[in-house]
């Protein structure tokens, strides 16, 4: 191992999607004759720097071994919550290597993610030495709401939907985390746990196309952009 930092990808995959209502987890539905967990794992390969990558899967996993994907892969079992993968994956990271390597954690359900805005956001992160996360500005009007009654409009002159990859020291993200989950405040995303902990946060602009596949309808909004992003790129 040299001297300088390793770039590390932490995709947590133990979730079971259920909003999906699918008889999978999503990560492993059908999408653009691969599935979605393959695309997002070819992805993060394509990235260069990139020396390593760890998935956090769930204990009763058995479609992972399944797959077909370029690059080698690490398994860790994740846990309940997102952020128990993430924790888990941060623990074989610090075995692997030191506190000040980085981490990429990118959601397994984004699987058109842009290369170069990851690229992007890793010159950020490196050149100022600060946790950074790609994020767009939020675009539609905002409205605060209870049982289904508009209360007001939210403010969105400084509103901006969180993405990923999300870019941590590996060593600040696993304590912020640790001390994240041992206080029982919700973690929703890697960035939420180093706010808590005081730390400081760069967001680095994304592209709109960079959906989270949430919802049955996003699998085919997620084949039409990846064959965009393929036709772009020839």
């Amino acid at each position: 191992m040299t001297n300088s930092p390793t770039l590390w990808a932490l995709v947590p995959a133990a979730g079971a999607g259920r909003r999906m209502g699918a008889g999978i987890p999503k990560q492993y539905l059908p999408l653009a004759g691969k599935t979605v967990l393959q695309i997002t794992l070819d992805k993060l390969h394509a990235v260069p720097g990139i020396e390593g990558m760890v998935v956090a899967l769930a204990e009763d996993d058995v479609h992972f071994s399944t797959l077909k994907y370029s690059g080698a892969v690490a398994q860790v079992i994740g846990g309940v919550e997102r952020a128990d993968s993430v924790y888990q994956g941060l623990l074989w990271l610090q075995a692997q290597g030191r506190d000040d390597d980085w981490v990429l954690v990118h959601d397994a359900a984004r699987p058109c993610v842009r290369v170069e805005n990851i690229q992007r956001l890793i010159a950020t992160a490196t050149a100022e030495n600060c946790g950074a996360i790609l994020a767009t500005p939020v675009a539609d009007t905002l409205k605060k709401a209870s049982a289904m009654h508009i209360e007001h409009t939210v403010n969105r002159e400084y509103l901006w939907a969180a993405h990923t990859p999300q870019m941590f020291r590996v060593g600040q993200l696993r304590e912020a985390l640790a001390h994240a989950l041992s206080a029982q405040v919700p973690v929703t995303d890697e960035a939420s746990a180093i706010e808590h902990a005081g730390g400081r946060v760069l967001l680095v602009a994304d592209s709109r196309d960079n959906i989270k596949i949430t919802q049955p309808e996003d699998l085919g909004l997620a084949e039409q952009i990846l064959q965009q992003q393929i036709a772009g790129s020839t």
